[in-house]
């Protein structure tokens, strides 16, 4: 409970008015704590579609602000972002969009367990499409070291 001094009581310094307001200091504090929360969270939920993505020592590139993702899952169905859509409305879809635009790059997210042919057959509807800036999305993995020359017995 806060009280205050008032000026006209001056005199009596035993007398404090209770004060009725509500102290906002540690609202204003979980306010900031949540804020950085979601601050944090908000760039790790960028898709949630479950893909085995295969992995790469490629050096990574930076990402947009606002990327779209064409994600062929293990069934090969496909989906923009987390949306399915059919094979046949792939590019409609795309063209539909009010952010896309046929120069910027779409971002492939393939499970590893997707058939090359499949996969090749995607890019191909893709270029097809007006859209020939794609990018291949894959897992970070440290590179390999070279694994050292079996030994050989010579002959005498």
């Amino acid at each position: 409970m806060g009280a205050s001094i008032s000026d006209s009581d001056l005199d009596d310094d035993s007398d404090f008015a209770e004060s009725h307001e509500i102290n906002v200091t540690p609202f204003i504090d979980v306010i900031l704590v949540l804020l950085i929360i979601f601050m944090v969270a908000a760039p790790l939920s960028t898709v949630d579609l479950p893909i085995d993505l295969p992995t790469s020592t490629a050096t990574p590139q930076k990402k947009p602000d606002k990327p779209i993702y064409v994600s062929v899952k293990p069934d090969l169905t496909l989906a923009i972002q987390e949306e399915p859509v059919k094979r046949i409305d792939l590019i409609r879809s795309l063209d539909a969009m009010a952010d896309v635009s046929k120069d910027r790059a779409i971002f492939i997210r393939a499970d590893r367990s997707v058939p090359y042919g499949e996969f090749f057959g995607l890019m191909e509807m893709l270029r097809a499409g007006g859209y020939t800036k794609v990018k291949l999305v894959a897992l970070e993995s440290a590179p390999e070291t070279a694994a050292p020359a079996p030994a050989t017995n010579p002959t005498p």
